[in-house]
């Protein structure tokens, strides 16, 4: 018997998207189609090794246009991958696994750590990430609920 196929979600072009595993209730991300993979605004970068296993600690900016605030983050590396930045450079950018939330959906996305402060979103949603999850609505923005932020 075939499994009932399930209806995607749709989101627009921008969206609110939390990162729970990080402690980041709210980030604003842009989604585009036209990029491969994921990406996430993270500086001071530092890769180490703890008991044979490759992680990171980086610092996250969750909110936009402002440096005032920055969540310290640390992730295992699960690969790194070459990505064209947006001068049309290739960058080798090391690659995390990690929850993300959008328009309350969570799945498990793959996401390379760059420095995004000259971009105007912390986050890029790509299409791997929303290959069979999600519809994209290139017309409407934030579909989904502002997440709750903390007080």
């Amino acid at each position: 018997m075939n499994k009932p196929r399930r209806t995607p979600t749709e989101i627009g072009w921008r969206e609110w998207v939390s990162l729970p595993e990080f402690g980041i209730p709210a980030i604003q991300a842009k989604v585009d189609t036209g990029a491969d993979s994921s990406s996430l605004h993270a500086f001071n970068q530092k890769r180490f090794s703890r008991d044979g296993v490759e992680l990171i600690r980086f610092d996250i900016h969750p909110l936009k246009r402002s440096k005032s605030s920055s969540v310290t983050c640390e992730a295992r590396v699960v690969m790194q991958r070459k990505v064209k930045n947006p001068g049309g450079r290739t960058e080798l950018r090391p690659v995390i696994s990690t929850p993300v939330i959008v328009n309350g959906v969570q799945i498990r996305a793959m996401i390379n750590l760059t420095e995004r402060d000259e971009m105007s979103f912390r986050m890029l949603i790509g299409r791997r990430t929303l290959r069979g999850k999600f519809l994209v609505n290139p017309g409407r923005s934030y579909l989904g609920p502002r997440p709750e932020l903390k007080k």
